[in-house]
């Protein structure tokens, strides 16, 4: 079980802790929430907490909680730009159905 990150993603979680001045890593958590009844929730560390599970991919490190890791297991996260947008995409085997927003999921 484990959860990566793309060398795209990597790159701008990089460049986001640089800018921010701190961090270890990116958590990537579920919440109950969204059109499709989870939703995924992003959010830089500064610390591991004892129930954590860090995963290290192209340099950089995934947190995520024991709670969300059954949902999250085998979930690649990319970052994407299409157009004019841009921003991660989550690529996640546990997932049966995709909200059309693309960030929220049912299992």
């Amino acid at each position: 079980m484990s959860v990566s990150l793309t060398p795209a993603a990597a790159c701008h979680v990089a460049k986001s802790l640089v800018k921010r001045g701190s961090g270890i890593g990116l958590r990537l958590a579920v919440k109950t929430s969204g059109c499709s009844g989870f939703a995924y929730a992003l959010e830089f560390v500064d610390r591991v907490n004892a129930d954590d599970e860090c995963f290290e991919t192209n340099g950089m490190k995934v947190i995520v909680d024991s709670r969300s890791l059954g949902m999250l297991a085998g979930t690649e996260l990319d970052f994407v730009r299409e157009g004019l947008n841009e921003g991660f995409k989550f690529n996640n085997p546990n997932a049966k159905a995709n909200c059309g927003c693309g960030e929220s999921f049912a299992v």
